[in-house]
């Protein structure tokens, strides 16, 4: 490929990076400013921090979106490679929108079952002194269960797939809209597959807490960019088991919210 062709698709990256980072720098202003109002506000305990479903999803994709994009965008990138490569030899050409967008709906659809859940707990909480007594506890035997995840085989196959996005693109691959948009859900399945439990974390630390949302986001981003990501994300794991014996013995440890 020559220097002239090669701008193009230099370009056209640059320009989806750049937005992606906007957009992820963009959502984590949101959730501070709304982290910070919903404090002033009292509105801080339980599990669900008494948001509406509305409001829950709408921040919930805020999220994804600041804590997401800039561990997914080596694969968006990917994407967008190949088929700036099909639109310059004239062929079927798909904007990188479509496979952004079923990511996000996998995360979305997480949210959409991950609200009730919470809320159903928040309330059988409430109705039950035992489980209000012992949600230190409790927070302990998830971070231990969620240590043991980072461990499993589903975990790593799930990480190894995040990890190697030409791989993932030259085996998953499908022309058109339809493609697209199959190839953004799939990748977004295996990269729920590979966080979804450091995420239901959150609720119990807190699920507007800045600070253990900015921890996940370096632990997701080293687990997927660095050369030792997947030591890392095993490290990761006996850190979480460790603390998680450590709040079961001595639930003071644990700054749970519940």
């Amino acid at each position: 490929m020559t220097t002239a062709n090669a701008s193009p698709f230099l370009r056209e990256r640059k320009l989806i990076l750049g937005l992606l980072l906007i957009l992820a720098a963009a959502s984590w202003a949101v959730l501070i400013w709304q982290s910070a109002a919903m404090n002033s506000q009292a509105m801080a305990m339980g599990l669900t921090m008494g948001m509406s479903t509305g409001l829950f999803i709408a921040i919930w994709v805020v999220m994804m979106i600041a804590m997401m994009f800039p561990t997914a965008a080596p694969m968006i990138l990917m994407f967008t490679t190949v088929y700036a490569g099909k639109r310059q030899k004239s062929q079927a050409f798909v904007p990188t929108w479509v496979f952004v967008s079923a990511y996000l709906l996998i995360w979305a659809l997480f949210g959409l079952v991950a609200y009730p859940l919470a809320l159903g707990a928040e309330r059988l909480a409430g109705q039950s002194m035992w489980l209000m007594n012992n949600a230190p506890r409790i927070g302990g035997a998830l971070l231990v269960v969620a240590g043991l995840y980072q461990l499993s085989p589903l975990k790593h196959m799930c990480l190894s797939k995040c990890r190697t996005p030409l791989q993932f693109i030259l085996g998953s691959w499908r022309d058109g809209y339809g493609g697209a948009f199959r190839m953004g859900f799939l990748h977004g399945a295996y990269c729920l597959g590979c966080c979804w439990f450091l995420f239901v974390l959150l609720f119990p630390l807190g699920i507007m807490n800045i600070a253990v949302m900015a921890l996940l986001t370096a632990l997701i981003y080293a687990e997927k960019s660095f050369p030792l990501g997947r030591q890392i994300s095993q490290i990761a794991g006996g850190a979480l088991i460790v603390y998680g014996v450590i709040v079961i013995f001595v639930p003071a440890a644990f700054p749970a919210v519940m």
